[in-house]
């Protein structure tokens, strides 16, 4: 906000001519003398392009920008009151600049003065949305969310739906794709109305035909439209939640399903590990096999191996009798490990415990240890078993730090390490 503010306080020049040349006397740099900081105050100075009006104005944008910066928020909003004199002017090409400052400070003001209220945005929206049509798509959706955040559900839709069918020219490829993120958000418009009418009609003593009907009218506005935008590639995540809750609602598990899997595996949509995420548990409430369970987290793990499903991951993997399961389990368990936000987790390090106990059935587990744990002997031990880790996890989990110190020999069975709890020392009592 603030660097566009300084562009506009530049002096107006000539977009053919540059009146700041270095044929001017006064700027130009001589040979062996050090060029001239310019003044502060050389932005208020009258140049060869400008007049009187739009240097008032230009002055009155830095006092603007001053106040804010202060938080001087009446004093803003005052000087606020003059400059839009400054649409008006239709020389040298600033008018489209002039607009979208106008309305980016106007609300920035507004969010801010402790007197502003809902008729002063909206008369601030609808002003700028007619001042040209370059910026009204962006700015009737922008007004569709502040009228959203302030509870008025109603206006806000009502303000997409006509967003909606507004044209202008021969539509362009950035008119295109703002037009398609409107038809999204009054969908979801659509799901948040729908979401009350569920509520309301969940009450057995308050079931009203013409509610029901209501809510049945606000699922299928939304549906058709949510349908047609999850078909676009990109990241659809609070659309594709809100379609498959309804889907759900109206036990169209097929529809739900076929959405999310699109979502998940096609290719055509850029890499997502929520789409895996949101599958994932779409499967487990309905109670899907565990094989299926399993392809899912077995690719998340290959995006996010720190996602808090590994540890579902390794549980499921530790449920079966295949030796080569388990291993897989330690892997991925050890892998969580890595990253330093799971390193006081209890439960990971209960899981890892569980799972080398069932490991220690095989032969070769040493092996199977070794090899994991081999490219991490130099830093491993530095992330969890220091001397400061020992204090740490003394003081805030003892619990942690005797399932960690009973794991050391297996896991470090070369290194010496200061880590002990309740005469554990090194993974050995003594």
């Amino acid at each position: 906000m603030m660097d566009d503010t300084g562009r506009e306080l530049r002096p107006l020049e000539d977009p053919e001519d540059d009146c700041y040349s270095s044929s001017s006397d006064d700027t130009s740099v001589k040979v062996g003398e050090k060029p001239k900081t310019p003044r502060v105050d050389a932005m208020c100075v009258e140049t060869p392009r400008e007049n009187g009006f739009h240097q008032s104005t230009r002055i009155c944008l830095e006092y603007i920008r001053e106040a804010m910066l202060h938080h001087r928020w009446q004093e803003a909003a005052e000087y606020m009151a003059c400059y839009p004199q400054m649409l008006e002017d239709t020389s040298f090409g600033y008018t489209e600049r002039c607009k979208e400052l106008v309305w980016r400070l106007s609300t920035e003001i507004l969010h801010h003065h402790p007197n502003s209220n809902m008729d002063d945005y909206n008369s601030i929206y609808e002003r700028m949305k007619h001042s040209g049509f370059k910026h009204y798509l962006k700015i009737s959706l922008e007004h569709s969310f502040h009228l959203l955040l302030h509870g008025h559900i109603v206006d806000a839709k009502r303000q997409l739906l006509t967003t909606a069918s507004w044209r202008y020219g021969k539509e362009q490829a950035v008119q295109h794709q703002k037009a398609k993120l409107i038809h999204a958000y009054r969908s979801l418009l659509d799901y948040i109305l729908w979401c009350d009418k569920k509520v309301s009609n969940s009450d057995p003593d308050y079931q009203e035909s013409c509610d029901i009907q209501e809510k049945n009218n606000n699922f299928r506005q939304a549906s058709v439209n949510l349908k047609e935008i999850v078909r676009n590639p990109g990241v659809w995540d609070p659309f594709i939640l809100s379609y498959v809750e309804m889907l759900e609602f109206y036990k169209d598990h097929k529809e739900a399903l076929s959405v999310l899997n699109d979502y998940a595996y096609d290719n055509n949509f850029p890499p997502n590990p929520n789409a895996h995420v949101y599958l994932y548990q779409y499967l487990k409430r309905h109670d899907a096999p565990e094989k299926k369970l399993l392809k899912v987290l077995k690719i998340l793990h290959v995006s996010v191996p720190s996602h808090e499903l590994m540890l579902e991951y390794s549980s499921l993997l530790l449920q079966s009798e295949k030796e080569s399961d388990i291993q897989k389990a330690f892997r991925i368990i050890v892998e969580m490990l890595d990253f330093a936000c799971w390193r006081s987790n209890l439960d990971v390090w209960n899981s890892l415990k569980a799972i080398i106990q069932k490991l220690k059935s095989q032969k070769d587990w040493r092996k199977v240890v070794h090899a994991e744990m081999a490219g991490r002997k130099d830093w491993w031990p530095v992330l969890h078993f220091t001397s400061f880790h020992a204090s740490k996890d003394s003081d805030e989990n003892p619990d942690l730090m005797e399932v960690k110190a009973s794991l050391i020999n297996v896991l470090c069975p070369d290194t010496k390490l200061k880590y002990g709890a309740r005469g554990v020392n090194s993974g050995e009592r003594t």
